[in-house]
């Protein structure tokens, strides 16, 4: 149990670690500690404290590349392809290795974006990168021979220009780290397809 003094400095500690587990819950994945304090808007040292607790009390664990809960919660339900919208993609090109792509992209910063951690979706895993302090997510996947970014449908007081300008921000970014890879075959100009697209992250089929 946590001594007298860190509940004091805390203030309502309750209420952080309910946000901490619902949110970890929620988003399903793995969240690095800076990118889920920027996601939550909360001070690094409260932050740390409420992740010791749910510690000890077996409700999260820290894996390779951040905290995860061990158990999905009823709160939140962000664990469907239908729950992001798809702003734009791109085709990778022959002979693109996808996991090699993720690789470079995960854990980085990219000018205003900052790392979050790895969202688990039915259909593969999503980088997210907060746009803000206190929210607001865009994401990257890699499915289907194409790369897409998107954002969380769930997002509360979103504001779509905001979330547009910095999912194409991160489209640039993910194309200049396909042209840096050694031996890779970049995308033309020409051959880079960016449109928008429908609700559902399953548009990357299409």
């Amino acid at each position: 149990m946590p001594g007298r003094g860190e509940r004091e400095v805390d203030g309502d500690s309750g209420r952080l670690d309910e946000r901490v587990l619902t949110t970890l819950q929620g988003l399903s994945g793995r969240l690095a500690f800076s990118g889920l304090r920027r996601y939550l808007g909360t001070h690094p040292e409260s932050l740390s404290r409420a992740l010791r607790r749910l510690e000890r009390e077996g409700l999260i664990e820290r894996s390779e590349g951040g905290y995860r809960a061990l158990a999905l919660g009823p709160k939140v339900d962000a664990s469907s392809d239908r729950d992001v919208r798809t702003i734009a993609r791109i085709e990778l090109p022959l002979g693109g290795r996808a996991r090699e792509l993720v690789g470079r992209l995960t854990g980085r910063w990219f000018g205003s974006l900052r790392w979050v951690g790895l969202l688990e979706r039915p259909a593969g895993e999503l980088l997210a990168w907060a746009r803000r302090e206190g929210g607001g997510l865009v994401l990257l996947g890699v499915r289907d021979g194409a790369l897409s970014v998107s954002v969380p449908s769930w997002q509360p007081d979103d504001d779509p220009s905001e979330a547009e300008e910095a999912a194409y921000e991160l489209l640039f970014h993910a194309v200049e780290a396909m042209r840096a890879a050694p031996g890779a075959t970049p995308p033309a100009p020409a051959l880079v397809r960016a449109f928008a697209l429908g609700p559902s992250f399953g548009g990357l089929a299409a």
